[in-house]
């Protein structure tokens, strides 16, 4: 019996967090991976560099197990879109688990599944979750097994989070091939991945790369 994951598609994602957690699970023969959003057709990235395939609508598929919400400088829409707000809350009803990755996770907490609950986000809109009634924390993953939620930081967290998620729908040795498959063995040349551990300089040149690209 296979295990649903979708992986919520919009225009302006962040092409990684939805590549990374999908390039882990669909190493796993029980888990099929569909992209799905709005309507059928390519949707790009938020550079616009990249367009990806919906092969679904949101209608299409109420009842998946997993769902993989991914980021980027289009959650902005959605925060207010009902559409995908009312998909997600009667879409959790029967997940085995919600996820997000980066800004995501502001999606989930708009449509009320973070309420009063630790989550994370990318650095830079953790105060945005908590106007949406969530506690941001400053973690790579967050999880809440019991409200079957799990959240991951910025961007490339998405891959620990997908290694984490095939643990718990498979085991530990499924995670660890996926891991080794992918040959996931970070070894940066830099420790700044983290704000906690960068400088203002670092978080300067962060700023202005994010105003030329806005």
């Amino acid at each position: 019996m296979s295990i649903n994951v979708v992986i919520p598609l919009f225009p302006n994602f962040t092409a990684l967090d939805g590549i990374g957690p999908y390039e882990v699970l669909q190493r796993i023969p029980e888990i099929d991976v569909t992209f799905i959003g709005h309507e059928r057709g390519v949707v790009r990235s938020d550079n616009g560099m990249l367009g990806i395939e919906v092969d679904g609508t949101f209608e299409e598929h109420p009842t998946p197990d997993v769902i993989v919400f991914p980021g980027g400088h289009g959650t902005n829409a959605l925060m207010d879109d009902q559409r995908v707000l009312d998909w997600i809350r009667n879409a959790h009803q029967t997940t085995t688990f919600t996820t997000s990755v980066c800004t995501g996770s502001l999606v989930l907490a708009a449509a009320g599944l973070l309420k009063d609950l630790t989550a994370t986000t990318h650095w830079s809109t953790r105060p945005t979750l908590t106007e949406n009634g969530s506690v941001p924390v400053a973690e790579r993953v967050v999880e809440h097994l019991d409200q079957r939620l799990i959240t991951a930081a910025g961007v490339s967290s998405g891959i620990d989070m997908a290694l984490r998620l095939v643990e718990l729908l498979v085991d530990s040795t499924a995670a660890q091939a996926a891991q080794l498959m992918i040959e996931y063995d970070p070894q940066p040349p830099f420790d700044t991945g983290a704000l906690e551990k960068a400088d203002d300089t670092i978080v300067t040149r962060v700023i202005e790369y994010a105003q030329h690209r806005s």
